[in-house]
């Protein structure tokens, strides 16, 4: 697979660009941001691992797993300040990806390991055909 390096560096330079841009929702919760992170974050950061791992097995190296991970978890971080939460987001890439296969929903996954949102706000957040 060429060209990981670069697609793990845009992902981390999205994230950060992300981070350092957020803006808190005047009245949480955000939910369309929140899965705008999710799904172009987090879901981005999945799909690039289970390539990578079922793929050719590519073998991220330490410093690309750091970048994958921080970005991943900065995408979290960012995903709980959408419903007014505060998250100290420490997964690692398996374990989310591992989730998302099981799950088969980002949503789901998220809400896992994140317990958010909250169970009160749960009912606006699940789609109909979920």
């Amino acid at each position: 697979m060429s060209g990981v390096s670069d697609r793990i560096e845009t992902l981390a330079e999205r994230a950060r660009r992300d981070r350092e841009t957020f803006e808190p929702p005047p009245d949480p919760p955000d939910e369309e941001a929140a899965m705008r992170y999710l799904t172009e974050g987090v879901g981005d950061v999945v799909a690039l691992y289970i390539e990578a791992r079922t793929g050719e097995r590519v073998r991220f190296d330490d410093a690309e797993f750091v970048l994958l991970e921080r970005a991943l978890n900065d995408w979290f971080e960012l995903y709980a300040a959408c419903y007014g939460s505060d998250l100290d987001a420490a997964f690692t890439v398996r374990e989310v990806a591992e989730l998302v296969v099981e799950t088969h929903s980002i949503r789901e996954a998220a809400l896992l390991l994140t317990r958010i949102p909250e169970r009160d706000q749960r009912e606006s957040w699940r789609h109909p055909d979920d």
